[in-house]
């Protein structure tokens, strides 16, 4: 069985409620079985259980948490037992990193311990995030909170809070922005093609950027509120020809997941078909027995940023014992999408189609090329 667990999350009066009925009724429609994880939040509150009413706040954002994660549990242990079904879809509305938005990092950090989490086993709960731009922000006319008596916000407030609840989600290796362009119906279609791309209907294509650009200043990156610091280590191992197949782990603070992923190259240098999984440490272990003995591993550290004004998600990598240039990737929904440089970064030349700066071809110098003097 193939089993994805994706968040659908955003601003109030972002639509969600439509969204979450377009996605079940769409990839109902295309042979999977969809699952909605309803919102633990309003359901607590519409039954009476207020954070208000609580004398110590972490009380309620324990409640609200482990709510969460029973109810995703509770699919863990109902979907293995679906008949004629190999495709299921659990749809999230909402994850456990939404309640970030709402808290300290030391606060948010101490509700995670007391189930067990870190951050990173927290977003690495979700194979994809979809955030919903709420309408407070570019659709203004639309604003409403009369189909959630659990919202009270103004616009000021929905569009910080926004803010806040993508912050909460930079990081996750799949996180996508769904802003208010065109109709309601254009915000709609334009997150069951992002939500179609994940899956992989009919193929998994990642469209992406790539961009040589002075060594950024990490010390500004680290003072912004959406941005994250992420370590990876990337090793090859041997495969066929125009084929890429790697391991990674990807963390921080000594708590690290671990993905296999398996590239295969298009006629287009910036689009290709990817297929990525999510292995168990042992399995991480075994299969850097077949790592490619003529490719060094890559260490770097990514500077995951999401960029307010665009929606555009940003991943800058400085590589270790590199002090001069660094690597900034850009995903897309299409190869025409327009790129967004802001300007604390400095574009030596866009390398996309150049060769020399595929992650491999650094594997195989050991270090960041220069560009020819």
């Amino acid at each position: 069985m193939e089993m994805k667990r994706i968040v659908l999350t955003g601003g109030p009066c972002a639509g969600k409620t439509t969204a979450l009925s377009w996605i079940s009724n769409y990839f109902s429609k295309n042979g999977w079985k969809v699952i909605v994880v309803n919102e633990a939040a309003t359901e607590l509150i519409t039954s009476g259980m207020s954070p208000v009413d609580f004398t110590n706040p972490l009380a309620f954002q324990k409640l609200l948490m482990g709510t969460q994660l029973d109810k995703e549990d509770a699919v863990e242990v109902y979907a293995p037992g679906l008949k004629d079904k190999d495709k299921v879809l659990v749809v999230c509305d909402r994850g456990i990193c939404d309640n970030r938005a709402y808290l300290s990092k030391k606060e948010f950090e101490a509700v995670l311990k007391y189930f067990g989490y870190d951050v990173t086993r927290a977003l690495d709960r979700y194979d994809a995030v979809f955030h919903l731009v709420t309408a407070a922000d570019g659709a203004e006319e639309f604003y409403t909170l009369e189909n959630n008596k659990a919202r009270s916000e103004g616009i000021r407030e929905a569009v910080e809070l926004d803010r806040k609840t993508q912050n909460a989600w930079v990081g996750h290796p799949h996180l996508r922005i769904i802003r208010n362009r065109g109709s309601f119906e254009d915000k709609l279609r334009n997150l069951i093609s992002e939500v179609s791309s994940f899956l992989g209907e009919p193929e998994p294509y990642e469209v992406e950027r790539k961009y040589l650009i002075k060594y950024p200043d990490t010390e500004l990156l680290l003072t912004m509120p959406n941005c994250e610091e992420v370590e990876i280590l990337q090793t090859y191992l041997v495969s066929e020809p125009n084929v890429e197949v790697r391991v990674r782990q990807r963390g921080s603070n000594g708590s690290y997941s671990f993905t296999k992923t398996e590239k295969r190259y298009t006629d287009e240098p910036s689009k290709r078909v990817e297929i990525e999984r999510r292995i168990s440490k042992d399995e991480y272990l075994k299969l850097l027995m077949h790592a490619d003995p003529d490719l060094h591993p890559i260490r770097k550290t990514r500077y995951c940023v999401m960029q307010r004004d665009t929606g555009q998600y940003l991943e800058i990598d400085v590589y270790a014992n590199e002090k001069e240039y660094a690597i900034l990737e850009v995903e897309l929904p299409t190869a025409e999408s327009q790129v967004y440089i802001p300007g604390y970064l400095t574009v030596v030349k866009e390398v996309t189609e150049n060769p020399v700066y595929r992650n491999v071809n650094i594997a195989s110098v050991g270090h960041l090329p220069h560009p020819e003097k």
